[in-house]
């Protein structure tokens, strides 16, 4: 059984960081990527960024380009995301997500195949 578990959400003045972790359990050997995408309150899931299976590419969306890093940890079996710079419009509930088809720029949530229960990152003015 496949688990994602996120972790390290709260609450954060604008310009300020924070640090997601994603931890991940189970069978993965058909994945070839992982992601993090965010849901603000009466809006769609969308993409924030992805790092492929071995880790040495990564994709972001433009609204945080230059401010998000991702990350991986495979001896830890878990995935980051280095949020810098905050603003109130980065406020959302973040998933993180296993895909076999999520290796490359543009990211949707159809591409994930698995999800964890998301956190929740507010951030104030």
């Amino acid at each position: 059984q496949v688990r994602l578990v996120e972790s390290g959400g709260g609450l954060v003045q604008a310009g300020g960081s924070l640090r997601l972790s994603c931890a991940v359990s189970g069978r993965t050997f058909s994945w070839n990527g992982m992601g993090w995408f965010r849901q603000a309150e009466g809006k769609e899931r969308e993409f924030v960024g992805s790092i492929n299976w071995s880790g040495d590419r990564t994709y972001y969306a433009d609204s945080v380009k230059g401010r998000f890093t991702i990350s991986r940890d495979r001896a830890k079996n878990t995935m980051y995301l280095q949020m810098n710079s905050l603003k109130p419009e980065d406020t959302a509930v973040y998933y993180c997500a296993g895909s076999k088809s999520l290796d490359g720029p543009g990211g949707n949530p159809v591409q994930a195949d698995y999800w964890g229960q998301g956190t929740q990152v507010t951030v104030s003015s």
